[in-house]
């Protein structure tokens, strides 16, 4: 609940106003009005639209505001349900609220909203970090304008720059942009940059009509999957997305516009419409419209390029025809303005999309003319990558373009571990985990062994809470296990002298720290979570594992010197 201390809310106002019920085969909205939190998790993890409207144009957050669901109503807007202020969803919201509590809640994440997935984030920092394009958020700031970014997940925008491929004018004003991104979430502008616009920096609009801060909200949820506009630019932008063919952008606003139409704003009617606001985030679009789909997409034409070419055996330069005939053919395709060379494979890439989600590569690509390996007659600059597996790096491509993995060959983890320090990706090593984790369920104990060490080694704690859980649960079978007895003899000591620590935490049920713990004593401490010892007795009881634990360190040293006579 500590995020919540701002707002004055305790653990105990959690506790529904009304009773709870459950709805073992109900939909979201009954999940919602019947606070059922099981379902609703079910239901969201299942990709339902958390924005979604009813037969009467309600969403899920009016039902759980309604019946004082405060547990339900944090989970909608945790997962990207919209109550801010000036908005339709949001005014019914604070109107229908059963109590105090739950518009306490309603501010709370008014002014903080959803953050963003890496992908979205990182681009949308990259993005806003143009010059152009801060500037006019700068003015807007000083207009108070309604029009916000949330949270920059930088802080500092300076330092997600990276320069912009393409300028647009509209009413005279600039707009700085990637054409990787315009293209693959538009046909409109991939068909303008295939043709018209194929070698132009700059294109100016000559239609006043078009209004600067339609394009903006639009190129800005191009990059973030996040829409902010206001209300009097809303008939605009939906114009701009009948040009552009975003078609399923273009229905929900035209949806929205009826209902704006058709709103009885009470509360709203001394504010201008400039001053009201429609926000829409990228979960409200079907899958395949989404950013995610969309670089997806690019990806596989940039991978089905690399496998259609041949394996690179000998230097750069043995292998410009490959490069020039690779140009012809595929450049139009995929929009790749770098190649990446790993092992004997040649992969087309996009210095945006490396750039923005690893400062590792932003630093490589800043200093192009350093990479060019010695050949002038490259059609891209080119990248080398040593000490790299092409398989691994693909995966680590799929990620960055998708923040998402497939599958993962577990064989691979501690590849893609060491990657993503070396790279500084660290959200893959989440993702990794969430891949891996199911698996683990299936390893030996000396399996378990394995992932605890490598686990710890690259601060993977989702593996390593799983493996300490899991020999603290089955102790004795796992001190039967050789694997077991000499991983502790490579484990530092506990910290301090054993007879003159305490176990008992701060109080019953503290939570326990494990993120750069000593591995012994987290055991240790796991080991009297899962025995359930009494607090006054988890002394003697933490006397008996360390007299556990130095028998089977005994017996190690034993077996290992066995091993060495032998």
């Amino acid at each position: 609940m500590s995020e919540l201390e701002d707002i004055d809310l305790d653990a105990e106002d959690f506790n529904s106003s009304l009773p709870l019920k459950k709805v073992p085969h109900g939909d979201v909205f009954e999940a919602s009005r019947a606070g059922d939190i099981q379902r609703l998790r079910y239901l969201l993890d299942s990709g339902v639209n958390v924005n979604a409207r009813d037969q009467w144009d309600s969403v899920p957050i009016y039902y759980a505001c309604l019946a004082g669901h405060l547990d339900a109503a944090r989970m909608l807007l945790e997962s990207g349900a919209i109550c801010s202020e000036h908005t339709f969803d949001g005014d019914r919201c604070h109107y229908a609220a059963l109590n105090l509590k739950v518009r306490k809640l309603l501010k709370a994440f008014e002014a903080r909203p959803p953050p963003l997935q890496p992908l979205q984030s990182s681009l949308r920092d990259t993005f806003l970090s143009c010059k152009a394009n801060r500037a006019y958020l700068h003015d807007q700031n000083h207009m108070n304008s309604p029009f916000s970014v949330g949270n920059s997940s930088s802080g500092d925008l300076s330092s997600s720059y990276w320069p912009p491929d393409i300028v647009f004018y509209a009413q005279g004003r600039p707009l700085e942009a990637h054409r990787l991104i315009l293209a693959a979430r538009s046909p409109f502008f991939r068909k303008k940059f295939e043709t018209d616009w194929k070698d132009r920096k700059e294109v100016r609009f000559s239609r006043e009509k078009l209004s600067y801060p339609s394009l903006f909200s639009l190129v800005h949820f191009f990059y973030s999957d996040r829409l902010e506009v206001a209300i009097d630019d809303m008939d605009d932008l939906v114009r701009i997305c009948k040009v552009c063919k975003c078609q399923s952008l273009q229905t929900l606003l035209e949806k929205e516009i009826l209902h704006q139409r058709h709103a009885e704003y009470k509360a709203l009617r001394d504010i201008e419409d400039s001053q009201k606001r429609f926000i829409l985030q990228g979960i409200s679009l079907p899958q395949d419209d989404r950013l995610p789909a969309a670089l997806n997409r690019i990806l596989q034409i940039s991978l089905a390029s690399c496998s259609r070419g041949q394996h690179v055996d000998h230097n750069i330069d043995d292998v410009v025809p490959f490069f020039g005939s690779m140009r012809m053919r595929d450049s139009e395709d995929d929009l790749a303005d770098v190649y990446v060379r790993v092992e004997n494979k040649i992969f087309r890439c996009h210095q945006v999309v490396l750039a923005s989600r690893s400062e590792y590569f932003k630093a490589r690509l800043s200093r192009m003319k350093d990479f060019l390996e010695g050949s002038d007659s490259l059609p891209l600059p080119c990248l080398e990558e040593h000490e790299l597996n092409a398989d691994t790096f693909q995966k680590m491509l799929e990620y960055m373009y998708t923040d998402s993995l497939a599958d993962i060959n577990p064989d691979q983890a501690e590849e893609m571990f060491d990657a993503a320090s070396r790279y500084l990706l660290f959200p893959l090593k989440r993702e990794v985990a969430d891949v891996i984790l199911p698996q683990l369920e299936m390893f030996s104990p000396a399996e378990f062994c394995h992932w605890l060490l490598l686990s710890d080694m690259y601060g993977v704690s989702k593996i390593r809470e799983y493996c300490l859980d899991a020999m603290a649960c089955n102790f004795e079978t796992f001190a039967e296990t050789p694997e077991f007895r000499a991983m502790l003899l490579t484990l530092p000591p506990p910290s301090g002298d054993s007879t003159l620590r305490t176990t008992a935490p701060s109080a019953p049920g503290a939570e326990v720290n494990t993120v750069d713990g000593n591995l012994v004593d987290d055991l240790r401490e796991k080991w009297l979570e899962a025995e359930g010892a009494e607090l006054d007795k988890r002394d003697e009881s933490a006397v008996l594992f360390d007299k556990r634990l130095e028998m089977l360190m005994v017996v190690a040293e034993q077996e290992k010197s066995v091993e060495y006579e032998g």
